[in-house]
């Protein structure tokens, strides 16, 4: 099956028919934690705002992730059929190729174009810009967009820093081309990177260049790092920033957004871009203590889990906003469509 070539058409968006979001069945608590590193519960709740976390078994990849969230997002839609599969990702299976065409197989959509997204935590609004992409350009009319990562694969099992943080994950949404007026119409988006600083949030070892200098590496190289402080301080300069202009961008005012939800980096991540915004409590989506952050997969998650419990509704005016490794950084704001979240 591939995707038919279209003839232009004006006003395409891409609307939202379907979600469906996933988390592998093994939990460890803060207590679990506690076992093997110098910590405790109230250190990473009051850090963090995390009690507990579902991580892959041995064995499992982000594939595993991906075609489950996937499965339910086309049966949310009704679909077993689209014409793209975008696959946003940090953990892919393997350094070549990329995972998102054996998502694709596996969820018999042999024969569609299928690619990856490298935009860490912000993966997923990358990947909605993209999809959308696909669909204003008459490529395609229907696309599967999963954001999925297995972070734990990557993180050191002996720093607290990360090791309290990162969980694994997976959320996906169907597109469909649309009416930008139509409940569920994504866009306009603000994105943004800035690569001077990428030292800030980096895996060290593994690419081309640390295997183009033929050095040793140290093992630690090989495991996902992060400079908290600072990648706080931008963090939460450049989803306020985001933010804003995607609401103006929208047309509306930050004070007729329904529900916030932002990449579920750590509570005093959330609570202080909230703040800035002037967002209160009642409208902030958050389910970083059940799930802790899961990188891309945390704002599909979110709104799957949101819609499921009824925290998030039909009509509603939802601004998203996330920021990663990169840095990459990125927003956008919808109205939330009616539809079956699995």
């Amino acid at each position: 099956m591939t995707a038919p070539s279209r003839p232009a058409a004006a006003g395409r968006a891409a609307v939202i028919t379907g979600i469906g979001s996933y988390v592998p069945p093994d939990v460890v608590t803060n207590e679990d934690l506690t076992r093997r590193l110098d910590t405790s519960d109230e250190w990473i709740r009051t850090r963090t705002g995390i009690a507990t976390r579902h991580v892959v078994a041995p064995g499992t990849a982000t594939s595993d992730l991906a075609v489950e969230a996937g499965q339910r997002a086309l049966k949310s839609a009704g679909r077993d059929e689209v014409d793209a599969v975008v696959l946003a990702t940090t953990t892919p299976d393997h350094s070549c190729p990329a995972t998102a065409p054996a998502v694709a197989a596996r969820l018999g959509l042999t024969g569609v174009p299928a690619f990856d997204v490298a935009a860490v935590c912000t993966g997923f609004l990358y990947g909605l810009a993209s999809a959308s992409g696909l669909i204003a350009a008459n490529i395609a009319d229907r696309v599967l967009l999963v954001a999925a990562d297995a972070f734990t694969t990557i993180i050191d099992p002996a720093d607290r820093t990360t090791a309290v943080i990162f969980a694994d994950g997976a959320g996906a949404v169907v597109l469909s081309a649309g009416d930008p007026a139509e409940p569920g119409a994504t866009g306009p988006y603000v994105l943004g990177s800035d690569g001077g600083r990428s030292d800030l949030i980096e895996v060290p070892a593994g690419g081309s260049r640390q295997r183009s200098c033929g050095r040793t590496t140290r093992p630690e190289e090989h495991y996902f790092r992060m400079r908290g402080r600072d990648t706080y301080r931008h963090a939460v300069e450049r989803m306020t920033t985001a933010s804003v202009q995607a609401v103006e961008r929208r047309g509306w005012t930050m004070d007729g957004i329904d529900r916030f939800a932002a990449h579920q980096a750590n509570a005093r991540i959330l609570a202080a871009v909230a703040d800035r915004l002037d967002i209160p409590d009642e409208r902030r989506l958050s389910n970083i203590e059940h799930v802790g952050n899961t990188g891309g997969a945390s704002l599909p998650l979110l709104l799957s889990q949101a819609a499921q419990d009824g925290r998030l509704t039909p009509g509603q005016k939802v601004l998203l906003t996330a920021f990663g490794g990169g840095l990459a950084w990125g927003a956008t704001a919808l109205c939330w469509p009616d539809l079956d979240p699995l």
